[in-house]
C-alpha cells in the first residue's frame, strides 16, 4: 500500500466518522473546559458535557471526554502522586470501582434524550451544591470516602460528571487547596482506567470517538495547559465565579428543548 493510498483511506474514514455538523463549536466547548480542568482540577464534564451532548449526543461525548482528558493530563500525574493524600485516594477509588460500571451500563442502555435530560438536572444540582459553599468538616472515614466514591463513579460512568460530590467532600476538611487538587487529579485519573473498562465493555468506543477525539485532543490540552498556568496565578474565587456561571450557562444551554441553538 502506498503513502497516498493510506492518506487517501484515512481522509475517507475520518470523514465517513465524523459528524457533519458541530466540529467547531464542540473544540471550543473543550478548550473552555479545559481551562477549568487545569486550574481547579475539575469541571471540564459540567461543561463539556451538555454542551457536547446537545451537538453529537452522550453516548459519544462520554467517551470523548474521558479519552481527551485521559491523555491530556498524563502530564498532571506525577506532581499529583507527589501531593495527594495517597491511601484516601485508594479508598475513595475503591468504591468508584464498583458506581463507574453502573453508570456506564446507564449511560450504554439509557435512551439518549432522557439520559440528557437527567445530565441536566445532575449538573445543575451539582452546581448548586458548589454554590451553596456546603463542605463535609468531619474527619475522613473509610466507610465515607468509599461511599462518595461509589456516588462520584455512578455519575463519572454515566456522564463524567463525579467531580463535586468528591470536591465537596474534600474541601471542607483540613487540607489546602493545593492538597485537594492534587486528590481529585490523581483520583480522577484512577477512575478513569475503570471508565474506560467499562466503556469498552458496554461498546461506546465506536469510530466516531476516535475521529473527534484526534480533532477536539488539541484544543483541550490548550486549555488545560492555559489552566494550570493560572493556578497560582489568578485569584481562587474570581475564577471559580467564572466556573459557575460556565456551568450553569452549558446546563441550561444544553437541555433538549434548546437544541436549535448549537445545531
Amino acid at each position: 500500500m502506498t503513502p497516498d493510498v493510506l492518506i487517501a483511506g484515512l481522509r475517507a474514514w475520518f470523514a465517513a466518522a465524523l459528524p457533519d455538523h458541530g466540529i467547531y463549536a464542540l473544540m471550543t466547548f473543550a478548550f473552555v473546559a479545559g481551562l477549568a480542568r487545569g486550574f481547579s482540577g475539575f469541571g471540564a464534564a459540567l461543561i463539556f458535557i451538555p454542551l457536547g451532548g446537545a451537538i453529537v449526543g452522550p453516548k459519544l461525548v462520554s467517551p470523548i471526554l474521558l479519552v481527551i482528558d485521559g491523555i491530556a493530563t498524563l502530564g498532571m500525574i506525577p506532581t499529583a502522586w507527589r501531593s495527594a493524600n495517597r491511601s484516601e485516594v485508594f479508598v475513595m477509588a475503591a468504591g468508584a470501582a464498583l458506581g463507574v460500571p453502573a453508570g456506564a451500563a446507564t449511560l450504554a442502555l439509557l435512551d439518549p434524550t432522557l439520559l440528557r435530560w437527567s445530565i441536566t438536572i445532575i449538573a445543575i444540582c451539582l452546581l448548586a451544591l458548589l454554590m451553596s459553599g456546603w463542605r463535609y468538616h468531619g474527619v475522613p472515614s473509610t466507610p465515607l470516602s468509599s461511599g462518595v466514591g461509589l456516588i462520584a463513579g455512578l455519575f463519572s460512568g454515566a456522564a463524567q460528571l463525579g467531580g463535586p460530590p468528591v470536591v465537596a467532600y474534600w474541601l471542607g476538611g483540613k487540607s489546602d487547596f493545593t492538597r485537594v487538587r492534587a486528590n481529585v487529579v490523581l483520583y480522577f485519573s484512577i477512575s478513569s482506567i475503570f471508565s474506560a473498562i467499562s466503556y469498552y465493555v458496554g461498546g461506546l468506543f465506536v469510530p466516531a470517538v476516535l475521529a473527534l477525539t484526534v480533532v477536539i485532543l488539541p484544543s483541550y490540552a490548550v486549555g488545560l495547559y492555559g489552566g494550570s498556568k493560572l493556578f497560582g496565578l489568578a485569584e481562587q474565587r474570581t475564577f471559580r465565579i467564572a466556573c459557575y456561571v460556565l456551568i450553569a450557562a452549558a446546563a441550561i444551554i444544553g437541555m433538549p428543548l434548546l437544541d436549535s441553538v448549537l445545531r
